[in-house]
């Protein structure tokens, strides 16, 4: 069954943009925690986790196709 999102693509490989989408999505849940936006900033929250998870404690990236 084929998942909403890859986190196992071959774009996520470097580091860097792991960390950017990671950081970028608990970011902006903050700032939507100081605006007065609870629902926006769990549902940010939670993708950042999910991200971390998946970019962090459980990545596998395969190699490209073609190659």
């Amino acid at each position: 069954m084929n998942r909403l999102f890859d986190f196992n693509h071959p774009f996520f490989r470097p580091l860097w943009i792991r960390v950017v989408i990671v950081v970028l999505c608990f970011g902006w849940a903050v700032v939507e925690f100081t605006t007065g936006g609870p629902m926006w900033g769990i549902l940010f929250g939670a993708i950042g986790a999910a991200a971390f998870y998946g970019f962090f404690l459980d990545f596998n990236p395969r190699p490209p196709e073609g190659k």
